[in-house]
């Protein structure tokens, strides 16, 4: 598959995956699905919290990329992180497990990362663990 084939395949799959049912919108097209909830009156992070994750990163293909999950948990500043993430993040609750998906402007764009194609829209499972 050529790579304006791709990056469209993506575009056409998070297309679909928004329409899906309990697929909620967040800013820059960035969409999630609730997994389970924690505390809705729980800490929220900012731009600026450390946020504890565990996490699963693939591609719209199931390829997985990344993982946190059966090893130490993510511990990072959020704003050091992709856009999609910030938008996300900031929105969850300690406790809440969503599968978030970023359309490739708000996760690498047209630049390829070791197991994603660039133009890649990208799955995460995110678990907020903490915030601090």
């Amino acid at each position: 598959m050529d790579k304006k084939t791709y990056i469209q395949a993506n575009k056409d799959w998070l297309a679909e995956k928004s329409k899906e049912e309990g697929v909620h919108a967040l800013a820059k097209g960035v969409f999630y699905k609730v997994l389970s909830s924690g505390d809705s009156s729980g800490k929220s992070p900012s731009a600026r919290s450390i946020v504890t994750v565990h996490y699963t990163g693939q591609t719209i293909d199931g390829k997985q990329f990344d993982s946190s999950r059966g090893s130490v948990p993510l511990a990072i500043r959020l704003s050091d992180l992709i856009e999609g993430w910030i938008i996300a993040l900031q929105q969850m609750h300690v406790g809440d497990r969503w599968e978030v998906y970023i359309p490739a402007e708000m996760g690498y764009g047209k630049l390829s990362q070791p197991g994603i194609p660039g133009g890649s829209v990208l799955i995460f499972d995110i678990e907020l663990l903490g915030v601090a």
